[in-house]
C-alpha cells in the first residue's frame, strides 16, 4: 500500500474517532461506486453526514478543505445520490456535507456544511 493511501486511512481513522466523540454515529466508511467515493457516511442527529476527510502534513498544500472543489463536490453528490438509491433513503432526508480535516498530529478541524448539495 502506498504511503499516500496509508496515510488516508490514518486521516480517516482519526476523523471518525473524533466526530464519535462528538457525538456522531459512524455508519459507513469508504462507500465506493461507479461515481467515487464518500469517505465516511454518519448520522448526527437528524442529519445524515457525507464526509470528506482530508488529512494535511503541513500549510504548503493549503488547508485540507480547500482541495474539496466544485468538481470534488459534484462528484461527492453524485455518489451520494447513488448511495440513497441504493439504500432506500428518502430524497427528504436531511443531509448535510461536512469537511474533517486532520493534520500531522492528528489533531481535527471539523468544517460543518461545509458545501451544499451540487446538481
Amino acid at each position: 500500500m502506498d504511503i499516500r493511501k496509508q496515510a488516508g486511512q490514518k486521516g480517516e481513522t482519526v476523523a471518525a474517532s473524533f466526530l464519535e466523540k462528538e457525538g456522531v454515529r459512524i455508519l459507513m466508511r469508504n462507500f465506493r461506486c461507479k461515481f467515487g467515493e464518500i469517505d465516511l457516511i454518519a448520522k448526527d442527529k437528524e442529519y445524515f453526514l457525507v464526509v470528506e476527510v482530508k488529512m494535511r502534513s503541513g500549510t504548503k498544500q493549503g488547508l485540507g478543505c480547500e482541495a474539496v472543489d466544485r468538481r470534488k463536490q459534484r462528484k461527492i453528490c453524485r455518489t451520494y445520490d447513488y448511495f440513497r438509491m441504493k439504500y432506500q433513503i428518502s430524497e427528504y432526508v436531511s443531509v448535510r456535507f461536512d469537511v474533517v480535516e486532520v493534520d500531522q498530529e492528528d489533531h481535527c478541524h471539523w468544517i460543518k456544511n461545509a458545501f451544499e448539495y451540487q446538481m
